[in-house]
């Protein structure tokens, strides 16, 4: 049985840097890259108060994710799935690595119960505050997994 890589993605140099050191570390394992669309952000976003405004927020956020998605499948030269969550970064990856979730977005993904075998992430992600929160996702899910964590510099 081939071993299953979880990967978060996030756009961040980190997070691609992460995803080719897991292709190049386990040339034969099934990889995933997950990104996750945290909630959370839609109050620094676009919210203005007006009608549509969290629509329009999660239209953005699921059209970067994929986005974010495509273009890490695509810089690295072999086959991965990739998946797209929405919930708070650290309990997500957690959940999807223990194959706990069901998927919450509505992009015709397959459930996937099976848990992984490792995660791998990035040190940091974005810029700014979110590169603050995402040190911290990375921290916390080294702190939480029942699985092996690599964290890539």
């Amino acid at each position: 049985m081939s071993k299953r890589i979880l990967v978060a993605v996030d756009g961040s140099e980190e997070a691609a840097e992460a995803l080719s050191f897991a292709v190049a570390e386990w040339p034969d394992a099934d990889l995933t890259a997950l990104y996750v669309v945290n909630p959370a952000d839609s109050t620094t976003g676009a919210e203005g108060g007006f009608p549509g405004a969290a629509d329009q927020w999660y239209e953005s956020a699921t059209a970067r994710g994929e986005r974010v998605l495509r273009e890490a499948a695509k810089s690295v030269d072999r086959d991965i799935d990739t998946r797209m969550e929405v919930g708070r970064p650290t309990a997500t990856i957690l959940g999807v690595a223990a194959g706990e979730t069901e998927p919450t977005t509505d992009l015709d993904q397959p459930a996937d119960p099976e848990p992984f075998d490792h995660v791998v992430v990035g040190s940091r992600g974005r810029t700014g505050l979110s590169r603050v929160l995402l040190g911290s996702v990375a921290e916390g899910v080294v702190r939480r997994a029942e699985m092996p964590v690599t964290v890539v510099r």
